[in-house]
């Protein structure tokens, strides 16, 4: 991996393809056309077979799930021959794909954006987005991505991030859930989340989006870990606030909190159209201060507001001025 390939007077194009979730409809025209245009295609065998009908007549590459490394070692070998190469991902390249390990071969191989080999990444649905779609909305609100795959990942790491994205309150997308050899860790991650979240909290297992065994559970934190996962599941696991209905799972994006739903959309007592909430950041401000000028210490006020104590200490110590009507906004 360490020796450098002496490009020819013309050098090719490495071209990071993300499939989507395997659907040919579900591709982005420039998935389609890269593969069309590209001499050789490598990739992890399911994927290839995702592909087979784009790919006919091209020098193909197929490589077993563990040879990441190896896939974008051929990939450069092949640019640095002169070819255009499509090396496949399902879902985006970027998002646990072979954009990363990609990069790492070619600064490692002494590559920089300057080289004669080009490289583009096209951009394609990840799993997370292709599940959602599926189930209904649960994205809408602040949410986050957590592998459970330990084959490269300290599991001490993992937990870390399991544990402090289950009390942040994120929505969650699991990948690498579950594998044959890999059955316990599901079981830590929900008992990572229990720590932080309700029994009750709906999860929407979805496997094999868009292509032929699809499949699609919902179920509740508390019973996750007994359903049907495995390597090609996702698993969807709802914020406080999130809610399943008619089998369409949602996490509303915050409306209640300055509009009244029941009473036509009216904006709530304190509230304004266009402004932050009461309790953003400079109303939490003016509230935390005065809570402290009144006697309550510093402490009492991190455990209160569930943040760290240095944080609030550090956010006092702010010069601070109360908080005054501002133009209006156009974020929602």
């Amino acid at each position: 991996m360490n020796e450098r390939l002496e490009a020819p007077a013309t050098a090719g194009k490495i071209m990071l393809v993300g499939i989507g979730p395997g659907s040919v409809d579900h591709m982005t025209q420039r998935a389609r056309a890269a593969i069309a245009e590209a001499d050789v295609v490598i990739g992890y065998v399911t994927y290839i077979k995702l592909v087979a009908d784009l790919i006919e007549g091209k020098e193909i590459i197929r490589k077993s799930m563990t040879e990441e490394l190896d896939r974008a070692v051929s990939a450069l070998a092949a640019a640095r021959a002169g070819k255009k190469v499509a090396l496949i991902s399902s879902g985006d390249a970027g998002v646990y794909g072979m954009a990363g390990p990609t990069y790492e071969v070619l600064f490692q191989a002494g590559w920089t954006p300057d080289d004669a080999v080009q490289v583009e990444i096209v951009p394609g649905a990840s799993a997370l987005n292709s599940c959602a779609a599926l189930v209904g909305a649960p994205l809408t609100h602040d949410f986050c991505a957590i592998s459970l795959s330990d084959l490269l990942t300290p599991w001490p790491t993992i937990a870390r991030r399991l544990d402090a994205v289950a009390l942040a309150d994120f929505v969650v997308a699991l990948y690498n859930p579950k594998s044959g050899r890999r059955t316990r860790q599901i079981v830590e991650a929900q008992r990572l989340f229990l720590r932080h979240r309700r029994p009750d909290t709906p999860v929407a297992i979805v496997k094999s989006a868009y292509r032929r065994r699809e499949n699609i559970v919902f179920t509740t934190l508390d019973a996750m870990a007994d359903a049907d996962i495995g390597m090609l599941s996702t698993v969807l696991i709802g914020n406080s606030n999130t809610f399943i209905r008619h089998g369409v799972m949602v996490t509303p994006r915050g409306y209640a909190n300055k509009y009244d739903m029941d009473d036509g959309g009216s904006t709530r007592d304190g509230e304004r159209a266009g402004r932050s909430l009461s309790t953003g950041l400079l109303g939490w401000l003016d509230l935390l201060r005065d809570e402290h000028a009144a006697g309550t210490d510093i402490e009492t006020l991190a455990a209160r507001h569930r943040l760290p104590a240095d944080y609030i200490r550090a956010t006092l110590a702010e010069p601070w001025e109360p908080a005054q009507p501002a133009a209006e906004e156009t974020e929602a």
